[in-house]
Formats: structure tokens, C-alpha cells, sequence
């Protein structure tokens, strides 16, 4: 190949890079000025050629320097590099949580000096462990409303899982809104308030009274908003609870407790489906103190565990339990039609409880109804005088609202 076609083929940066290496010595005064505005390079990148040029000759000058700097002092060490994606395939594979933050914290309690969570990410990225998500909210998106202490305000919410032979059976997960304390979870064959009542029971003896407790708008938690009472609210305002619900429609109002089923369903998937419900329990037991412990919550200040923010901030004082209603005992028989007429005022029991004797409990708060074998039917608020109808749902010609006494 003759010199001129070989000058003809090269790219542009290769013959700049020539023409320096070949510079005459004899160039005029101003030459490399104007040579340099010309082709839009630094006069200090020009003399770096010309020195190569000197060095080792014209075409040593030619051969590409690598402009990688001979040290890297940010550089992560290859052998935390296989640390960090150790321990996220380890906490994936045992259902726990294993974004950055996650790793950085196992990392930490490993005794290691884990990289940033940025330097983490970068990582995953590298190894191609994660699917990039651009148009995610990043976190400064996001506000959180956080009670100032323990005890101020409890969330409670169930989630259903399957066991073994395919039997459905929910889970109930009962939390502290301020530090997300798992309080107590239990296993049930359906979402009820005779279950909602004994893990909120559970969580009264281990951790005391909350002032103000937060649940969605279920039968079994808060029918309050659909005009009902509820067992779990009455049981709830005898000990000076505040019972609260979100708006319907509006789950993010419980948005703690929806991450944390989803965390719960990640480490429950992760094991082999339980045989039985007291199996079950023993996993969800397994996972609260996990939970707790362990699992650095990416919500609280510092990424501690539930447990440290329990322990950091007092607990809030217990409300007082308000004075008890004077209740009063009466007794009606139940229409065909399964109505029962009571003070003026006629009830909807229902036709199976058509002919029976019901027993009647009362006070200016509430109705309710129980059978003959002391089983309680039905409860409603107390209606206004002149009320001529409840029925099992919303009432016709009335509002219902919680009696201050209550």
C-alpha cells in the first residue's frame, strides 16, 4: 500500500495525530498555534505527541496510549464484589428481601465494610442479577406519615395463603405503626372477629394498649362505615382504644401492612407449603422474628430493625378505658318473617332464628341480639328514637354515630 493512499484510509484523529508525529522542525513560528485551531486540538495534547514523536519516532507516536489511570482507588475489591452478589443469591434463595439496602445490611452484621448502596446497585448491574427499571419513583418520592412513638396507632390486615392439600386459610399480621414492630400474627381458618380479637389480645399482653388502631373496612375488623358494629370495635373501644379505617377504596391508607404481607408471602414461598395450620404458625412465627430482628426496615432512620425503633422512642401512654355502660337484659321472640320488634323499633334477624326465643342486651350505645345458647347474632348502634327499622345492612332514614360514651 503506497503512503498516500495509506494517509487516505486512516481515520481523522489517526492523521492529526500523523501530521504532529511528522511535524517539521523548521515549522515557522506560530505553526502550531494555528495548526491547533485548526484542528481543534490542545497545544498540550500537540507536545505529547511531539515528545512520543522524539522518543520513539514517528510511528512510535502513532500507537494509541490507554488514558486508564494506573490506580483505582474507588474501585470495589473483586473478592467483596463476589461477597455482595453471594448474599443477595443467599437471600433470595431463603425469601428474604435482597435489594442493595438489604445486602448492605447483611454485609454489616457479617462484620464486613460493605460498599454504598449505589456501589451495590452498580454492581447488580454489572453481573446483569437486575431487570432496570427507569420509570420507577425514586425514593425522595415518596412521604410517610409515621406515628411519633410506639403504641400511638397499631395497623392490622390479613392475607390468605394455601396450605399443603390446597386448603385456604388467612393469616392475620398485626403491626406498630411507628416502628413496624411485628405485635403478634396468627394463623385462622377464615378472616373473623373472634380471630381478629385473639391476635389483637396476644398483642395487648406483650406490648400493652394502643391508643388508636387502624384496619380496613371488613366485617370482621371495622364495619362502622357500612352502619354495623362491630365485635372487634366494641372490644377495642372498652379499653379506650380509638378503632380507625381507611377510606373504601383506598388500601394505600394501609399501606405498612400490605408491604408486609408481601414481604411474608417472599419467605413463605421460599419453604415448603406447610401441612398444617399449626406448621403454618410456626413459619409466621420463624418470619416475625426475622422481621424484627433482623431485617433492616429501609423505612426507619438509620436502616435499624423494628426492634431497635421499639426500644429507641417510649412507648405511649395506654388510654383510659372509658366508664362502663349500664346494659339492660330483655328477651323477644322472633317473627316469621325474622323480624324481632324491640322498643318501637323492628330489627331484621333473619328467617333462620324465625320462631326462637332471643336474648336481648342493651344500653345507649348498642343493640345485640344472642340466641338461646348464648351465641351472639347480630349487634347494631343504638337507633334514634322513632327509628322504625334496622335492617342487617344500612338503615333506612338514619345515620349511624359512635355514641361518645363509647
Amino acid at each position: 500500500m503506497g503512503f498516500a493512499r495509506w494517509m487516505s484510509q486512516m481515520i481523522p484523529d489517526a492523521k492529526i495525530r500523523w501530521l504532529v508525529a511528522s511535524w517539521p522542525a523548521d515549522a515557522p513560528r506560530g505553526a502550531v498555534t494555528a495548526f491547533c485551531h485548526e484542528h481543534g486540538v490542545s497545544r498540550s495534547w500537540f507536545y505529547q505527541v511531539r515528545a512520543a514523536a522524539v522518543a520513539n519516532g514517528a510511528w512510535g507516536a502513532m500507537e494509541l496510549a490507554s488514558t486508564r489511570p494506573h490506580v483505582s482507588p474507588g474501585r470495589v475489591d473483586a473478592q467483596l464484589v463476589q461477597w455482595v452478589l453471594l448474599v443477595r443469591s443467599q437471600l433470595q434463595e431463603a425469601g428474604f428481601d435482597f435489594g442493595p439496602l438489604s445486602v448492605q445490611a447483611k454485609l454489616r452484621r457479617m462484620g464486613l465494610d460493605s460498599p454504598s448502596r449505589a456501589t451495590i446497585a452498580r454492581i447488580f448491574n454489572r453481573a446483569g442479577v437486575v431487570r432496570p427499571e427507569p420509570k420507577k419513583k425514586p425514593r425522595s418520592a415518596f412521604r410517610r406519615f409515621v406515628y411519633p412513638a410506639p403504641n400511638c396507632c397499631w395497623q392490622i390486615d390479613s392475607t390468605e395463603w394455601s396450605l399443603a392439600n390446597g386448603r385456604k386459610v388467612v393469616i392475620f399480621q398485626l403491626i406498630d405503626d411507628h416502628s413496624r414492630l411485628a405485635l403478634a400474627s396468627l394463623v385462622a381458618v377464615d378472616e373473623t372477629s373472634e380471630a381478629a380479637i385473639r391476635v389483637v389480645d396476644t398483642a395487648i399482653s406483650r406490648h400493652g394498649v394502643p391508643q388508636k388502631f387502624l384496619s380496613d373496612n371488613g366485617a370482621a375488623l371495622n364495619p362502622t362505615r357500612r352502619g354495623q358494629v362491630g365485635l372487634l370495635v366494641l372490644h377495642l373501644r372498652r379499653l379506650g382504644v380509638i378503632p380507625m379505617t381507611g377510606k373504601p377504596g383506598r388500601p394505600t391508607t394501609q399501606g405498612k401492612n400490605e408491604r408486609s404481607h408481601r414481604t411474608l408471602h417472599r419467605f413463605l414461598n421460599a419453604r415448603p407449603a406447610a401441612e398444617s395450620m399449626d406448621k403454618l404458625q410456626e413459619l409466621v412465627d420463624e418470619f416475625d422474628d426475622y422481621y424484627n430482628t433482623e431485617r433492616e426496615h429501609q423505612a426507619l432512620p438509620g436502616q435499624m430493625t423494628p426492634r431497635e425503633a421499639w426500644d429507641m422512642t417510649p412507648v405511649a401512654t395506654a388510654p383510659a378505658p372509658p366508664s362502663p355502660l349500664e346494659s339492660q337484659h330483655a328477651r323477644a321472640t322472633v317473627a316469621s318473617d325474622g323480624l324481632v320488634r324491640f322498643n318501637h323499633t323492628r330489627y331484621k334477624i333473619g328467617i333462620l332464628h324465625a320462631g326462637h326465643r332471643v336474648e336481648i342486651i342493651h344500653n345507649e350505645a348498642t343493640v345485640t341480639f344472642f340466641d338461646s345458647h348464648g351465641t351472639e347474632i347480630l349487634s347494631h348502634l343504638t337507633p334514634p328514637p322513632g327509628t322504625a327499622y334496622v335492617g342487617n345492612g344500612l338503615r333506612k332514614g338514619w345515620t349511624p354515630r359512635p355514641s361518645t360514651k363509647s
